[in-house]
């Protein structure tokens, strides 16, 4: 049975763990609404001192750089999950479902999209651009996706255009469902398929209306 003293080591650790949470939601939320928000507007927002954020994170890179590990884990699970025989609605599927894994906190693509925090954003979304680089190739072996670009290079035009589908909903706010068709269209259109395709594409498969 546990001591009192065992309980009492126990309690700050948790709170603590408590605290970070808190100071990363506030931060989603305050960041959100305001991308140059300060750190004294993040920790009130959170019920917390200055003072008690500087005790989790040394400044504002590092806030942000947590922000940007915690939501590309939430990527990369959501794009493990993504499989269907056929390669363009797999890609089709993939862009939809990252984009009902981030619409919670898209506003912050025009952070995680600033300098520096590109390089980390891309280190930590590896799983996910690897699972694009095999869709790709697979459309490219059966004939679904255009042959005429390598398809490493395809792949990072396909990401390419997804990013900036982001940063439009960035910029304009989106509504969600235009947002989600939008990542769809713009990669399947990137991928090869005429607009017409890609529009049918999308109405015609049950995966593709339903989110996540």
């Amino acid at each position: 049975m546990p001591s009192d003293t065992d309980a009492g080591r126990r309690t700050p650790r948790r709170d603590a763990a408590e605290n970070r949470e808190a100071l990363l939601n506030a931060a989603v939320a305050t960041l959100a609404a305001d991308p140059e928000a300060s750190l004294e507007a993040i920790a009130a927002a959170a019920g917390l001192s200055r003072r008690a954020l500087y005790g989790h994170f040394a400044g504002r890179d590092e806030l942000i750089a947590a922000l940007i590990d915690r939501g590309a884990e939430r990527l990369v699970a959501a794009a493990g999950t993504i499989d269907h025989a056929d390669a363009t609605v797999a890609m089709a599927l993939l862009g939809a479902r990252l984009w009902d894994a981030v619409e919670h906190v898209r506003l912050l693509a025009q952070v995680a999209l600033r300098r520096p925090y590109v390089e980390r954003a891309a280190s930590a979304l590896a799983p996910v651009r690897e699972r694009l680089a095999a869709l790709v190739e697979r459309g490219v072996a059966d004939g679904s996706v255009r042959s005429d670009i390598r398809p490493a290079v395809l792949a990072r035009l396909v990401e390419e255009s997804a990013l900036a589908v982001l940063a439009e909903a960035a910029r304009v706010g989106l509504p969600h469902d235009e947002g989600r068709r939008l990542v769809m269209l713009a990669a399947l259109g990137t991928a090869g398929l005429s607009w017409r395709e890609a529009g049918a594409l999308i109405t015609d498969t049950p995966e593709l209306t339903e989110e996540a």
